[in-house]
């Protein structure tokens, strides 16, 4: 196993915007030499692929395209400017705490575009549910991916729902995803069981799409760049309902969440009803700065025996 580290830059703003969302972009943060030497890779491994097949080796899909991606796992110059990519690091670091693992696989969702017929809702492989950040899920686009060649479409906030893909895939669009249309050298980051699927597309071309997999080694801790009273301050809630759920579950869920990345599990507390973290303030005079329902952590109450 190999581990990194390096200094966290995330706020708590935009640690709780990825406990609410369950994703973060981060367009456009490679620099194009970088770029063109993966396509450069990924092509390469393709025509691999297509010689193995000719052959008559039957290899499967991961063996015969991925073998060779893999091998640039190895080599000084991924490492350092693609898996480890100041940016790219940067972010996992605050998400997933000091000593993160770097990648074991590679696999490359290339796709021979147009593809008009959008692929099932899923989670991927080995998706545990829960709001525990211990493993993300990222891809990364060389090429970038415009509208018309099947970006990915998320689900926000889905990490917190249940459901097998055996019983998510006949969805077709749903209203309130989001499409990862980004510019090349773009990373998208998200929780490993966010739900996603691989969108239509109308555009003739290759499209590349990098997945690897970065994990936690140590316990969560608050340690990105902290806001003053940020806990007491923060609002948990969503903006707008992205589908049939409960806003004050998705403000409970969030909240929970935040407060096991910030090493605060044991402390936090939820009593239910429409006050915190649902609600951020009152029109009570008395409970505006402490709206009711806030942890004894933050100066609210306590009703555990």
């Amino acid at each position: 196993m190999h581990t990194y580290d390096c200094d966290p830059i995330l706020t708590d703003s935009e640690v709780l915007d990825f406990c609410k969302k369950g994703f973060i972009v981060l367009d456009g943060v490679m620099p194009k030499e970088i770029n063109e030497r993966v396509v450069e890779e990924c092509n390469k491994a393709a025509t691999e692929k297509q010689k193995n097949s000719l052959n008559g080796k039957h290899e499967t899909w991961h063996a015969a395209q991925n073998n060779r991606l893999n091998e640039l796992l190895k080599e000084d110059w991924f490492k350092k400017d693609v898996l480890c990519n100041p940016t790219v690091a940067g972010t996992i670091r605050s998400i997933l705490g000091k000593d993160f693992a770097l990648p074991q696989h590679i696999s490359n969702h290339r796709s021979v575009c147009p593809m008009p017929i959008a692929q099932d809702w899923h989670w991927d492989g080995g998706s545990r549910y829960g709001f525990e950040p211990t493993v993300l899920l990222c891809f990364y686009l060389p090429q970038g991916c415009p509208p018309d060649m099947g970006p990915t479409e998320i689900l926000p906030s889905s990490h917190f729902m249940f459901s097998p893909s055996s019983r998510k895939g006949h969805y077709g669009e749903i209203k309130g995803s989001y499409y990862a249309v980004a510019h090349p050298g773009s990373w998208v980051i998200m929780m490993h069981s966010l739900w996603h699927r691989r969108s239509a597309s109308t555009g003739t071309g290759i499209r590349n799409n990098m997945k690897l997999s970065y994990w936690r080694t140590t316990p969560p801790k608050r340690d990105w760049i902290t806001e003053t009273d940020f806990l007491r301050q923060a609002n948990y809630s969503f903006d707008g309902q992205l589908y049939s759920r409960r806003p004050t579950r998705d403000a409970r869920d969030a909240a929970e969440m935040f407060f096991w990345m910030s090493g605060l599990s044991d402390k936090f507390e939820w009593h239910g009803g429409q006050g915190w973290p649902a609600t951020h303030h009152s029109d009570a005079p008395e409970h505006r700065d402490t709206p009711l329902g806030t942890p004894a952590y933050l100066g609210g109450y306590s009703i555990k025996g």
